[in-house]
Order: structure tokens, then C-alpha cells, then sequence
């Protein structure tokens, strides 16, 4: 009997009796895989602020060699954290943590005023890794308070981005609203000296609601010259909402305190995905959720490394007959520009090989 049957001789504990036994053929092929197909949404993972954010710690190890201090998670994802880390990046909680003759790097969420204020008073090497467009709101805000209006700052209390923004006025010259409850629960000084400004990663839709409420209530409102949600993830939102109706299932990569990714898992339930889930990396997909799923959704917060969606898809490719299918709504070509400081002469660029 040959293998290829399916057969093998067998003899018995005394070895006097030969018997045949049905085996299974290990040659035979296995199973086809399930057919899986993948609409992964463009644009997805890091905008220009994370990137030069990135860039920023990157440059300062090299200029400056290590280790170099950064106050809080420069962007909120634990795999760039940690790949910072390696490179001599040491992240601290408050400024006092940092010794007085190393650089430190403010994070890409903007700090507020005291925080630069006390490095000076240190005389600390600081480099201000702030995101222009979360600049852009301290600015506005400054600019309404400067001409007397009370500036109403739509955003999620503690998130690092919200406790920056506020700290560029005097205590009492921002208000919080996070709803639409707190809203029509506000009781301004004067109603025709209000102004409002936004978190840059909020969602489109929420924040809509609640702009419309405010000037609803207070007609003669100040409003920003451009919205403040920033486009990456005006873009980011965007993209997922074109795929959710398609999906059973979107994963979406990003960090449980990452604002604008916890808003990207919202917007896909909200636009039409069965269900949607955060995910850190694909050793969180468990199998039994894609039992019933025949077409997956797949996106990533601004501040998730592309190579985490990378990862997924080969993960995704040893279980299933994956078909992969971009789905494209903008294309972004940002660039922020890095600080001054961190420029290198044409020495300095030989002298790393650039």
C-alpha cells in the first residue's frame, strides 16, 4: 500500500499480527483559505504633524546626542514611543523631571504658556514639537482675548491638546463645552463678546452639532476664519465613512488615548459598519470576530505608524484568500517645516551623511 492511498502496514504489540489502518493523506492539499476582501481607507496613519513631531525627536537625538527629554508621549501611539526610545528619547512627566543640561522636546498636543516659560527660567534647550494647526487655534484664542471676548474651547476635558489651548490665557478666560448640554448650560457675562475655538481631532459631525447650538444661542458668536479640525482628520474621517456602509467589520490602528483615532472607530459605526473596533496592532484581532465577515474595513489614526498596517495585512494573509482594495477620497501632500535649531548646516549634514 503506498502512502498516496491513504494506507500503512501496522503490526501488533508482539509484532505478529499486520493490520491495515485508514490514515490521512499529509500530501493532500489543505483547504482553500476563505476569501476575505479589504477596503482599506486612503488617507489613514500619520498627518504632517506627527511626522515632523517625529522628526523632531529624531533631529534633536542627532544634534544633540542622547538622551534627550521629551514632556509627555510626543504623539499618542506606544510602538513611535517606543522606537524614540531606543534611539535615546526619555519621556517624562513634567518639566521638573528633566536635569538642567539636556534638551527636552515639547509634544505635538502644544503645552501651556508656563511650561516654556519655566524652561526658560531653567535656561533649558527646549524645542516646541507643537502641530502648526494646534498653534493656529493658542493664536486665535489669544487674538479674541486680546480684543475682550470670553473664548469657548470645544474639546474633551484632560486630553493633553485641550489643557495646552487653555493655558495660553489667564484662568477664567476659557470655558470647556463639550456637549451640546453644556451648551445651552453656559451663562456668559456679556453674550455679544463670546468666541469659540476647537480641538483639532474631534469629530466633524459632533462638533457641527455643537457649533450649531452655540451660534444658535449666541447669534453674534465669533467663529474661527478656517474650522480648527485639522485636515488630516477632517480627511481621516472622511475616508472611513466611504467604507463603512461596505464593511461587516473596521479596524481601525490607534491608541486608546489617541482622541482622533477613538473618533475614527465613532464615524465608522455611525456611518453604516456593523461594527467597528480599535485595534493597537493585529495581535489584538481575535479570530472569532471575523467569523462572519466577508468584507473589512481597515484604517489609522494620524498618529499610527504605517508598518502597524502592514503588519495586519500579513497577518490577515496567513488566514484568509485576502483581496486588497484602496479606497482613495484625498490625497494630502502636507509638509511642516522643523524649527530653526534643528536645521543642520551643510557641515553638520555631511558630518551625519545626509
Amino acid at each position: 500500500m503506498t502512502k498516496a492511498q491513504g494506507l500503512i502496514d501496522r503490526r501488533d504489540a508482539n509484532g505478529n499480527e499486520r493490520y491495515l489502518q485508514f490514515m490521512p493523506d499529509t500530501d493532500a492539499r489543505q483547504p482553500s483559505p476563505r476569501p476575505l476582501t479589504i477596503l482599506l481607507a486612503a488617507p489613514r496613519g500619520f498627518c504632517a504633524g506627527v511626522d515632523r513631531a517625529i522628526q523632531i525627536v529624531e533631529r534633536a537625538i542627532q544634534k544633540f546626542g542622547a538622551p534627550v527629554y521629551v514632556r509627555h508621549e510626543i504623539v499618542h501611539n506606544r510602538h513611535v514611543v517606543k522606537h524614540l526610545e531606543r534611539l535615546g528619547a526619555v519621556f517624562i512627566d513634567e518639566l521638573d523631571e528633566c536635569p538642567g543640561d539636556r534638551p527636552v522636546v515639547f509634544s505635538a498636543h502644544g503645552v501651556p504658556k508656563s511650561v516654556p516659560r519655566e524652561a526658560i527660567r531653567r535656561q533649558l534647550i527646549y524645542v516646541d514639537a507643537t502641530c502648526p494647526l494646534v498653534s493656529k487655534v493658542h493664536v486665535e484664542a489669544e487674538r479674541h482675548h486680546s480684543v475682550g471676548r470670553h473664548v469657548l474651547l470645544i474639546g474633551h476635558r484632560g486630553h493633553p491638546e485641550v489643557i495646552g489651548t487653555m493655558g495660553q490665557l489667564p484662568k477664567g478666560a476659557v470655558t470647556l463645552i463639550e456637549t451640546c448640554d453644556d451648551v445651552a448650560a453656559f451663562e456668559p457675562e456679556d453674550a455679544d463678546k463670546l468666541a469659540f475655538v476647537t480641538q483639532t481631532t474631534l469629530s466633524v459631525d459632533d462638533t457641527a452639532d455643537i457649533v450649531a447650538a452655540l451660534q444658535t444661542r449666541f447669534s453674534k458668536i465669533a467663529a474661527p476664519h478656517r474650522e480648527d479640525i485639522c485636515y488630516a482628520t477632517t480627511n481621516r474621517q472622511t475616508a472611513v465613512k466611504a467604507i463603512a456602509p461596505k464593511c461587516e467589520l473596521v479596524l481601525v490602528i490607534g491608541a486608546p488615548n489617541s482622541s482622533n483615532s477613538m473618533r475614527l472607530v465613532e464615524v465608522a459605526r455611525r456611518a453604516g459598519a456593523a461594527r467597528a473596533r480599535l485595534i493597537e496592532s493585529a495581535d489584538d484581532v481575535a479570530l472569532d470576530w471575523l467569523d462572519d465577515v466577508s468584507t473589512l474595513g481597515i484604517s489609522a489614526g494620524a498618529s499610527a505608524p504605517e508598518t502597524l498596517v502592514t503588519d495586519l495585512l500579513k497577518s490577515l494573509k496567513n488566514r484568509f484568500d485576502i483581496t486588497v482594495k484602496n479606497q482613495v477620497t484625498a490625497r494630502e501632500d502636507v509638509v511642516f517645516k522643523l524649527p530653526p535649531v534643528l536645521r543642520f548646516t551643510e557641515d553638520e549634514q555631511s558630518a551625519q551623511g545626509e
